[in-house]
C-alpha cells in the first residue's frame, strides 16, 4: 500500500490519528503525518476507513504494484 497526505488540504481535524493510531500521528502543527515506519501503513485494518473519515480527503491509499 502506498499512504499520501495532502499537506495542502490537510486542516488537521485528526480524524485519521483517531480512527488508524498505529499508522497517523499529527505533526507538531497539528497536521496529519505518518508515524515513522508506517510509509507502507502495514496491516492496518482500518487505513481505508482512516482515509475514508478525513472531511477534506487529504489522505489517498493505492496499491503498490511489485
Amino acid at each position: 500500500m502506498h499512504i499520501d497526505i495532502d499537506k495542502d488540504v490537510c486542516i488537521g481535524a485528526g480524524q485519521c490519528a483517531l480512527t488508524a493510531p498505529d499508522v497517523f500521528t499529527q505533526d507538531d502543527d497539528g497536521y496529519s503525518t505518518l508515524l515513522p515506519g508506517r510509509a507502507d501503513g502495514g496491516d492496518s485494518p482500518l487505513l481505508r476507513e482512516a482515509a475514508r473519515a478525513c472531511p477534506v480527503s487529504a489522505i489517498t491509499v493505492s496499491h503498490t504494484v511489485g
